[in-house]
């Protein structure tokens, strides 16, 4: 099969284009005939062997998470219904016998595997997964559509709906609208909540393009204060949920925007790890700090059912081959897109 592999770390020259052997699914897994894999941050990580994934050669090794297609193959004859199913598959792989997996708590797996971090990824004609990491997507869902669904669409899901438990009357802060979660958030807070969101960017052409997919009102955080114009927004009182995927560069503006029984949810650290958090004001305002990461199975399964009602639709910047890799992680790395960007395969 064509795949995308590294044979060392480094920038996006590493990336090479090549053949591979198939995958064989296991008992209880399926083979995804790939049509689509998204670009993800984590990707450009393990290429470069930041933030935790510093791999040891010369095994090479196939990146890529998230990914969309059709079931071409099973390891058990009693999943063979599966076959031909066109599906989008959920990157974080859960180990299942934990104690948290075994109580519905799947996100909180300590074992959990992840597609193109600690096992082969997407970025391939062919992938193999449990059964229980695809999910039925309609037949009028894009391939390349889902596949930039879940590294985005779950966090947002797991923050918003089931810690946050954002409600239409209340007002959620987006952080950077134009990242693939910022896109998701917006999206989810305004078409599957009915809240009213207010998201930072850094240019007009991105604020347009974020008051497009739902935003009611765009800060552009290099013209103005963040914290300041929220309360102007707010009439002083700030907002009920903060959504950030960003870390520290955003944090003290964005915590300071927080109204008395605010809540702060964070799912990526993209600008840094170290942040100073007040807690005479996290008591004495009664709010809430908290952390996701990806979701559940569950939330998933809740996430793929907004998609086929066509109630979220990912952001999409740029298509590319798979052979255009290269290209794709130097455009991810640019930071000048809005939305996801794409390999069809």
């Amino acid at each position: 099969m064509r795949a995308v592999y590294i044979e060392s770390h480094g920038g996006p020259e590493v990336l090479q284009y090549g053949e591979r052997p198939e995958p064989s699914p296991k008992a209880g897994e399926v083979m995804v005939r790939v049509r689509a894999a998204a670009l993800n941050r984590l990707d450009t990580y393990v290429r470069t062997g930041r933030r935790g994934q510093r791999r040891n050669f010369p095994s090479l090794h196939i990146l890529g998470g998230d990914c969309a297609g059709v079931v071409a193959e099973v390891g058990s004859s009693s999943l063979s219904y599966l076959v031909g199913r066109r599906v989008v598959v959920n990157p974080r792989i859960p180990c299942g016998a934990c104690d948290f997996c075994l109580g519905g708590s799947d996100d909180l797996c300590p074992r959990f595997r992840f597609l193109g971090s600690n096992c082969e990824g997407s970025y391939a004609e062919y992938v193999c997964v449990p059964a229980t990491n695809v999910h039925a997507i309609a037949d009028n869902v894009p391939f390349q559509i889902a596949a930039a669904t879940p590294t985005v669409y779950l966090p947002t899901w797991n923050m918003l709906i089931r810690k946050a438990q954002l409600k239409p009357w209340e007002t959620v802060l987006v952080l950077s609208a134009s990242a693939g979660v910022g896109t998701a958030a917006i999206q989810v807070a305004k078409s599957v909540v009915g809240a009213t969101v207010i998201a930072t960017t850094s240019s007009a052409e991105k604020a347009t393009m974020a008051k497009g997919i739902g935003a009611d009102h765009v800060i552009d955080y290099t013209e103005e204060s963040v914290s300041e114009r929220v309360k102007e927004l707010t009439g002083g009182r700030g907002v009920d949920v903060v959504v950030d995927h960003v870390g520290a560069q955003f944090f003290d503006d964005a915590y300071d925007s927080l109204k008395r029984g605010g809540r702060y949810g964070i799912c990526g650290v993209t600008s840094g790890y170290v942040v100073n958090l007040q807690l005479g004001s996290l008591f004495t305002k009664q709010l809430q700090v908290f952390g996701v990461f990806m979701g559940s199975r569950a939330d998933m399964a809740k996430v793929t059912q907004m998609l086929n009602e066509g109630r979220i639709r990912p952001v999409i910047h740029q298509v590319f081959t798979l052979e255009q890799a290269a290209e794709a992680h130097r455009v991810m790395e640019e930071r000048s897109f809005f939305g996801k960007l794409v390999l069809k395969v």
